[in-house]
This record gives structure tokens, C-alpha cells and sequence, in this order.
């Protein structure tokens, strides 16, 4: 189905088990308010990194625009599927739209998040603090444009023929990857805040995460920074050191 406003949702998940959680399944199936499918790709025994989970679910998904969500999720928006397929529709340049991101992705590895300027909507649960409705960024817009997002919800439209890049290892910076070739196609990435979603885990930075990051900016450097926002050459020039300190005292640790 090419139309999207004719078309449903797939949504894509990898899971570490053989199937969703019950409940998850009942919530995407009251709230998405549009015709759709799930798709779960049972990595119970790490047979897949996310590259190549994600696109069997590519290849196995019928509709227009393709879901990839974590599993640890609860989504509050009802009729969040229908929200996304007008967000697409009121926004013909944008390829991709998410809850979480960051307005500028410097060349230096990093995260989505290490620049500071970022736009959220999301109600976050920590490990040792309460959880928190975590929403900033979106200024008098309900939308905003982004570098890149996070790889918690990310929406998608398949006509881009995007695959994953399966040179990529474990399950660290698929978002990035996501969000990069979208810039390539010269596709807008957008947050939104009309559709929020309560994440029961926080990302882990781990010695996968330094080996995914120097792999990822090894083979994608010549497509960065990416900035969207007016910001002088001095500041950015100041992020990159900072963050690249960042980058080098966390391998040191």
C-alpha cells in the first residue's frame, strides 16, 4: 500500500523473548485506533543484532508505514496510529518522526543526547529515582525538527527503501543509523508531542555502546555534523571538543 492515507501501521518489534508481554499486546491493540499488524521478531536466542531483526521485520510488513518500538513501552495516546498517519500526511517532507531527540548530532562519537539541545516527550522510569515526565524543547511547536532520534518509537515511512546497515553489530545506534540515512534522502526527522509513551527502562552505556559508536561514526563521519538551528561555528566548534573529552574519559573508564 502506497497511499498513507489509505494505508495502516505496522509496528516491529525485537524481543528477547518469543513474544510481547500480554499487556503490551492488548495496549498497542486498543490505543494504535487504526488498521495495523504486529510483527515480532523472537530473539530469545540472540540470533539477530536489531540491524537484522529490523529489517525481517522490513521484509515480513505489508503497510505503508512501518513502527519500530521497544518492548518495555506503554503507549498513553489513544489513536496514536491515526496521529502518526496525519503527522506524515501534514508533513510531506518528513521520513521519519519519533518522542525523543536532538537538534544537532556532532561528528564526534557520540549520542543523540550529548549536545544538550534536545526536544522530548516521554514519561521516563530510572533505576534509582522516581519516574518523570520528561517533556522539553518544543518552544510553540507541537513538532519539531531533529538531527536525530531515539530508537524508543520510531515511525516510518517504507516508500524511502531503507534498510539496515547490518555491518552494525548488537543493538546500540540504530537509531542514529535511522535518522542519518533520512538526512541523506534529504527526509525531515521530526519529534512530536501528540503521541506519548511511558519507557520502563533507561538506555545502558556500555563497552558494546563505545564499540558500536566508533564502528557507526568510522563509517558515517563524512555525513556529520548534522545541525538543524542557527548556531555559530565557535559553539559548535566548542560542543565537538567537549563531547569528544566526554567520548575518550568514558573509553578510559
Amino acid at each position: 500500500m502506497n497511499d498513507i492515507s489509505h494505508s495502516g501501521i505496522s509496528i516491529i518489534i525485537c524481543s528477547r523473548k518469543n513474544s510481547i508481554d500480554k499487556i503490551l499486546m492488548t495496549n498497542l491493540t486498543n490505543s494504535i485506533g487504526i488498521e495495523h499488524e504486529i510483527i515480532v521478531i523472537d530473539n530469545s536466542n540472540e540470533e539477530y543484532s536489531i540491524f537484522e531483526a529490523y529489517n525481517l521485520g522490513l521484509d515480513r510488513s505489508v503497510f505503508s508505514i512501518v513502527c519500530f518500538l521497544h518492548e518495555d513501552i506503554i503507549m498513553h495516546t489513544q489513536n496514536w496510529g491515526k496521529i502518526l498517519q496525519n503527522l506524515f500526511i501534514s508533513h510531506p517532507r518528513a521520513g521519519l518522526i519519533g518522542v525523543a531527540g536532538g537538534r544537532i548530532k556532532c561528528s564526534m562519537p557520540s549520542a543523540w543526547w550529548d549536545a544538550d539541545i534536545n526536544t522530548v516527550n516521554i514519561v521516563q522510569h530510572f533505576n534509582h529515582k522516581p519516574k518523570e515526565i520528561r517533556k522539553y524543547g518544543f518552544e510553540s511547536t507541537l513538532t519539531n525538527e531533529v538531527a536525530a532520534i531515539d530508537g524508543v518509537f520510531m515511525g516510518m515511512l517504507k516508500k524511502s527503501n531503507i534498510r539496515f546497515d547490518e555491518r552494525l553489530k548488537g543493538f546500540h545506534n540504530y537509531d542514529l543509523y535511522l535518522s542519518i540515512c533520512h538526512h541523506i534522502l534529504k527526509k525531515k526527522v521530526l519529534v512530536t508531542d501528540k503521541i506519548l509513551i511511558e519507557h520502563f527502562s533507561i538506555g545502558n552505556i556500555d563497552i558494546a555502546w563505545y564499540e558500536s559508536t566508533s564502528l557507526f561514526h568510522k563509517l558515517y563521519k563524512p555525513y556529520l555534523p548534522i545541525v538543524i538551528g542557527n548556531y555559530s561555528d565557535y559553539d559548535l566548534r566548542k560542543k565537538e571538543i567537549k563531547i569528544g573529552f566526554r567520548f575518550i574519559m568514558g573509553l578510559i573508564e
